[in-house]
């Protein structure tokens, strides 16, 4: 497919430096996508994330779908134009809101029933209408519906999620390719930046299999043998299991991903978590992470996560991290901050998230200068063992 392209350009064992071309722009890998769930990420303006070196971000189809709609968002110009980002976007399907709807969805082999969250009314997801709700939203990469389940889930339920997972991908697929002449049209006569109709979006498959290694590598073989991805997604991690099941994933299924195209680990980002994933040969991530725990007061730093609602902080001069270039540690000490946050003031929650997205996608662009000077695995162990000992969040 046109208009996109991975190079992989240094590697360090595992460890992979590269370069996903989009029909939006290229991103350098790996990287940290921050999360626009509704088509902002929470508190930060577009101008903020470009600022932070922020090379492409991820909305939820899910939450995009039921506000304002994704027939909204389409007939305004897509996403790009609706959010004001002119660099890649991703949108995830919405497979995890969905699964997460305790109580309020049933599964069956043709989709899922739920109720909205927001006004209680019936609604389904399909393989195929997420697919369509994508293609209406106009994100560069699109995500295939995915059946969500915990991540200690038993060996049999894992494979029938993995399994059902793998018969939607086809489904997927088979509507991106009915759909993608028709509505490439409709959205060309609003959205004239794509090159052509036949580069505007990637489906990217997601492998599942839960924590069990079999299962894994089956996905993975069934996936690739289905067509020729632009990428490929690592999903039902992060959700429950214990962190090295999560690393022995990422190692079993090294080997079985192309390496000419770019992986991505959904879901994933806290500093340590990111930088086993590179390791592991992972590109790209996300996460809410960042700016969630920025509204709730704690930052990333090199010296661990700090809370900064202590009152150790009360009366403390120095920037968050005196090693991080943000705008935030240039200019504004912890005894600011922690006054903004515990006197509630917005410009508090803003100044902490936007260091946190700072802080990640700096990491990454750390590790890739690591990868292509031949010293990752110094700066890798180097990092690590500074964060393993640095502080918890305190009260």
């Amino acid at each position: 497919m046109s208009g996109f392209s991975f190079r992989l350009e240094a590697t360090a064992g595992s460890a992979r430096a590269g370069t996903f071309t989009t029909p939006h722009g290229a991103v350098n890998t790996p990287a940290f996508m921050p999360v626009g769930t509704l088509g902002t990420v929470k508190a930060l303006d577009p101008e903020d994330l470009v600022a932070a070196g922020a090379g492409m971000v991820l909305a939820n189809t899910y939450h995009l779908h039921l506000r304002p709609g994704d027939d909204v968002v389409r007939d305004l110009g897509g996403l790009h134009r609706f959010m004001a980002w002119d660099r890649p976007i991703l949108t995830d399907s919405g497979g995890f809101q969905v699964f997460s709807l305790e109580g309020l969805r049933s599964v069956d082999e043709d989709g899922v029933e739920f109720r909205s969250h927001i006004d209680g009314s019936k609604r389904r997801f399909t393989p195929e209408s997420v697919i369509r709700i994508q293609q209406n939203l106009g994100a560069d990469v699109v995500m295939q519906f995915d059946h969500v389940i915990p991540g200690q889930s038993t060996f049999d339920a894992s494979k029938d999620a993995s399994e059902r997972s793998i018969r939607w991908l086809e489904r997927c697929l088979e509507e991106v390719r009915a759909q993608r002449s028709e509505v490439d049209r409709e959205l060309l006569t609003v959205e004239s930046r794509f090159p052509n109709p036949d580069s505007r979006q990637a489906l990217f498959p997601i492998v599942q299999g839960g924590i069990h290694r079999d299962l894994r590598r089956d996905a993975a073989r069934a996936i690739m043998a289905i067509d020729d991805w632009q990428g490929v997604a690592i999903g039902g991690l992060s959700v429950g299991e214990a962190k090295p099941d999560m690393y022995a994933m990422l190692e079993v299924l090294h080997p079985e991903l192309p390496a000419d195209r770019p992986r991505y680990l959904m879901g994933v980002g806290f500093p340590e978590d990111l930088i086993q994933g590179v390791r592991r040969g992972v590109d790209l991530f996300d996460c809410v992470a960042p700016t969630r725990m920025g509204r709730n007061g704690t930052v990333f730093s090199r010296e661990g996560r700090l809370n900064i609602k202590r009152a150790g902080y009360r009366a403390d001069p120095r920037p968050i991290d005196e090693s991080c270039d943000c705008t935030v540690c240039r200019r504004f000490s912890r005894a600011y901050l922690r006054h903004l946050y515990v006197s509630d003031e917005i410009l508090g929650l803003r100044l902490l998230s936007l260091h946190n997205v700072h802080f990640l996608g700096s990491l990454m662009r750390g590790a890739r200068a690591a990868i292509q000077a031949g010293g990752f695995d110094a700066w890798a162990t180097e990092w690590l063992d500074r964060l393993a000992s640095g502080p918890e969040p305190q009260t």
